[in-house]
C-alpha cells in the first residue's frame, strides 16, 4: 500500500470521527460543560497526550523562527477553531454544524490564493459565491422551525468563523508539516493552544458540578480528548503531509453525511426545507472549487505565513 493511500484512509478515519463528534460534544455542552470550559478540557488532555507520547521517539530540534508559526498556526488551529466550534455547536444543530463545516475547501482556496498567489480560475470563482450563497442561507433561514432562532444563526455563523479559521490552519501547517516528525510539530502546536484557551476556559471549568456528570457524558468527554482531538490531528497531519491542502479540505463534505445519518438515528436533530437547499448551495460551490483546482496549473510560492 503506497503512503498516499495510507494518506487517503487517515484522513477518512478522521473524517468519520469528526461527523459522530457534531452529536457526542453537543451531548455535553452545555448543560454539564460549558463550551469554553470544554475546550480546555480537550486541549489539556491532548497536550498532555502529546508531550508523553513525545517521550518514546527520537528529540527533534525546532528552529526559532519556526516557533513563531507554528504559534500562529496554533491560534487558527486551536484557539479560534476550537472556541468559536463548539461554542456555535452549543448554540446550533449536529446537522447545521456539519454543513456549515463543508465551507473550508472553499477558504482554503481563498486563503491559499492570498498567501501563496495560487490562481483563481472563473468556475472557482463561481464556486465561491455559490457556496458562499449557501452559507448565507444556512446561517439566516436554517433553523426557522426552531423556537431558539437567533441563538441559532449565532451559532452558524460561529461555526463559519471555524471553519474560514480550519482553512487557514491547512495552508499555514502545509510546509510545518513536511518540515518535523508529526508528534514534534503537534506538541508545540497543542502546548501553545494550551496557553491561548486558557484564559477563555478557566472560569468555565471551576463551574464544573462533575460529581453530577453521568457516566456516558464522562466518555463523550473521552471521545472528544482522545478520538476527536488526538486521533484526527494526527491522521489529519500525516494526511497534509502527503496530500495538497485541498485534498485534505475535501473531505470535509463527507461530515453532514455521517453527521446528519447519526443525529438523525440518535434523534438528536432534524431536517428541514432550508438546510437542505443549503447544503446543495455549499455542495455545488464546493465541486466547483475542487473540480478546478485540481486541473490548474503549479504555481510557485512566493511568500508565508
Amino acid at each position: 500500500m503506497n503512503t498516499r493511500t495510507l494518506a487517503l484512509i487517515a484522513v477518512s478515519i478522521a473524517t468519520l470521527i469528526y461527523g459522530i463528534n457534531y452529536t457526542i460534544a453537543k451531548e455535553v455542552m452545555p448543560l454539564y460543560v460549558k463550551p469554553f470550559g470544554f475546550i480546555l478540557i480537550r486541549v489539556f488532555g491532548a497536550t498532555a497526550i502529546f508531550w508523553l507520547v513525545s517521550l518514546f521517539i527520537k528529540p527533534e530540534k525546532i528552529d526559532k523562527a519556526d516557533f513563531k508559526k507554528i504559534f500562529i498556526a496554533a491560534i487558527f488551529g486551536i484557539a479560534l477553531n476550537m472556541l468559536a466550534f463548539f461554542k456555535g455547536l452549543s448554540l446550533t444543530t449536529p446537522i447545521s454544524a456539519s454543513v456549515m463545516m463543508v465551507m473550508s475547501p472553499i477558504m482554503v482556496l481563498i486563503f491559499s490564493s492570498i498567501l501563496i498567489r495560487k490562481a483563481i480560475g472563473k468556475q472557482r470563482i463561481l464556486g465561491v459565491f455559490i457556496g458562499l450563497i449557501g452559507a448565507i442561507l444556512l446561517i439566516t433561514y436554517g433553523n426557522t422551525a426552531n423556537g431558539t432562532h437567533a441563538n441559532n444563526n449565532f451559532g452558524n455563523l460561529l461555526v463559519f468563523i471555524n471553519a474560514a479559521s480550519y482553512g487557514l490552519y491547512l495552508v499555514l501547517a502545509k510546509d510545518l508539516s513536511k518540515k518535523y516528525h508529526p508528534i514534534t510539530f503537534i506538541k508545540w502546536f497543542y502546548l501553545f493552544g494550551l496557553i491561548l484557551v486558557i484564559p477563555f476556559g478557566y472560569q468555565e471549568i471551576t463551574a464544573v458540578i462533575w460529581q453530577q456528570i453521568p457516566t456516558k457524558i464522562y466518555w463523550n468527554i473521552g471521545f472528544v480528548v482522545i478520538f476527536t482531538t488526538c486521533i484526527t490531528y494526527l491522521f489529519n497531519l500525516y494526511g497534509l503531509s502527503k496530500l495538497k491542502p485541498t485534498t485534505v479540505s475535501v473531505f470535509i463534505y463527507l461530515q453532514p453525511v455521517i453527521a446528519t445519518i447519526y443525529a438523525l438515528i440518535v434523534g438528536s436533530d432534524t431536517l428541514n426545507l432550508m438546510k437542505v437547499s443549503a447544503t446543495i448551495f455549499i455542495f455545488l460551490g464546493v465541486y466547483l472549487v475542487t473540480k478546478q483546482v485540481e486541473k490548474a496549473p503549479k504555481t510557485i510560492k512566493t511568500s508565508s505565513f
